[in-house]
């Protein structure tokens, strides 16, 4: 017994010192070549950042650290923390799961809950905790929400720490103040120009250790999970120079912040949010109309007045005849005032053509095209930009799930002045899909919103529940929205 203990001890004082001797016997791992610097790093250095690509593994790294610290100082407290609770849940808490799983010794010794890994014999002395922080609180509150956490052997970790307010950084580091072995670790993508990870590699360089992690097919010390065939596509065909290939490939800071363009919350809000029929019936009714002619994308009539928006027509695999037939059809039956069509590439021409020789004189925007405020770079950043806006100021959307992915993916950057989005090929590739129900609701705002005509309502007229047409004129009191379940131009 005396043996075997004296051999658990020196076990336990080896992985503290070297780490990635027990990711190599626990979990029969061989880190690779960046993952075994912050490995042998972490021993050594109280401040440790990841300035990461998309994609080689650093939250399993995450993960080796914090099972690490917990198995080998005496009665540790340690924090982890992310950009949102759901990514810390689904992601870095999930990852602990996973390698205590896959440790004999993690798995005797620790027990993982959705919130905390306590010791199982002296759990609330020896713990790792996750915590959140209010995304729309003050610097304090953000502060507060994470205090708390002292000892001899603290540890805090911050997961995606590119996008986190430097509020949360001042709490981490108070760890830093006493104690024995104190510890901040942080790992993210480099998307914003300002936060912690921004700083580590800046102003407070001396500080921290920093490994970069890169995709980049020139870089001999690259991260081998990220394919050099798609890392190579994606440089020659948007250039080194682009942010987000910046970011993405090469886990470097672009020249402004990456951020995205509407957060999960915003939309879903948006989803559920219901209106006034006075807050939008003033307004001038419009459909923008995204065209496909033939594939896997879709033709989509999405129908929009002021802060109101309805469920839209899908069409696949369908002639710009019988396109076009369809937005007649729907301007007869709704009332529309103006229709905004993708010319985009000229597959919008035969809609727009057909529309016009009907009397309907259709505008064609091109995404490419030069933008009505030089603050965007082209109509697309422009329409895009402003519809978010909208929906973050209180516009309503139908409750369309496969739309909050295409409403959430898109990133933009503001560079020299001008507001620029993404590609939508790298948007279509993380999708899998074309973004087609977004790309027909920011067409509605190509031009600027305007009133529509008056429009009487007849004497009696019954009042618009939530589960008929969508179109029926409601009384002036009656809280409407859309009509989700149905074209509403049937």
């Amino acid at each position: 017994m005396i043996d075997l203990e004296r051999d658990a001890k020196e076990t336990l004082d080896r992985w503290r010192w070297h780490p990635e001797a027990m990711v190599r016997e626990e979990y029969g791992i061989e880190p690779d070549a960046w993952q075994l610097e912050v490995l042998q790093a972490f021993p050594h250095n109280n401040r440790l950042a990841m300035k990461a690509c998309k994609g080689p593994g650093k939250t399993a790294v995450l993960a080796w650290l914090v099972n690490n610290f917990l198995a080998t100082r005496p009665q540790p407290k340690i924090a982890a923390t992310s950009i949102t609770a759901d990514n810390l849940s689904t992601n870095l808490w999930a990852e602990l799961a996973l390698w205590i799983g896959r440790s004999p010794f993690m798995t005797a010794t620790f027990k993982w809950t959705k919130t905390r890994v306590e010791h199982k014999a002296l759990g609330p002395t020896w713990f790792a905790v996750a915590r959140s922080w209010p995304k729309t609180g003050s610097a304090d509150d953000q502060s507060n929400a994470l205090a708390g956490i002292h000892g001899d052997y603290c540890l805090f970790v911050l997961d995606e720490s590119g996008g986190i307010p430097q509020a949360v950084m001042v709490t981490a580091e108070a760890v830093l103040a006493s104690g024995i072995e104190t510890k901040v670790v942080q790992a993210g993508n480099p998307t914003h120009t300002s936060g912690p990870l921004y700083v580590a590699c800046t102003s407070q360089r001396g500080l921290w250790f920093v490994v970069t992690i890169s995709g980049d097919p020139l870089d001999p010390n690259r991260s081998p999970r990220i394919k050099v065939e798609w890392a190579q596509q994606q440089i020659d065909t948007y250039g080194r120079d682009n942010p987000w290939v910046m970011v993405n490939v090469l886990g470097q800071f672009p020249p402004s912040s990456i951020n995205a363009l509407l957060g999960v919350e915003e939309v879903e809000a948006a989803m559920k949010r219901h209106l006034r029929t006075d807050a939008y019936d003033w307004a001038q009714k419009r459909l923008g109309v995204d065209v496909a002619r033939f594939g896997d994308d879709r033709t989509v009539i999405f129908p929009r007045q002021g802060l109101a928006s309805f469920r839209p027509i899908i069409m696949r695999n369908e002639r710009t005849t019988n396109i076009a037939a369809r937005v007649m059809v729907a301007k007869k039956r709704w009332g529309s005032e103006l229709e905004l069509i993708d010319d985009t590439g000229h597959w919008g021409h035969g809609v727009i053509d057909n529309l016009i020789s009907a009397g309907i004189p259709a505008i064609g925007i091109q995404y490419h095209g030069k933008a009505l405020n030089p603050r965007y770079r082209n109509r697309r950043a422009e329409m895009w930009i402003k519809g978010a806006q909208a929906i973050k100021d209180g516009a309503a959307l139908p409750h369309i799930p496969e739309m909050i992915g295409e409403l959430i993916e898109p990133t933009y950057t503001f560079i020299n002045g001008v507001f620029q989005l993404e590609d939508k090929d790298q948007i279509k590739e993380r999708l899998g899909r074309s973004p087609d129900l977004a790309d027909a609701y920011f067409l509605t705002y190509a031009l600027e919103d305007m009133p529509g005509e008056v429009i009487e309502r007849l004497k009696g007229q019954a009042r618009a529940k939530r589960d008929e047409h969508p179109y029926e004129l409601p009384d002036r009191d009656e809280i409407g929205r859309a009509e989700r379940d149905r074209d509403p131009f049937n």
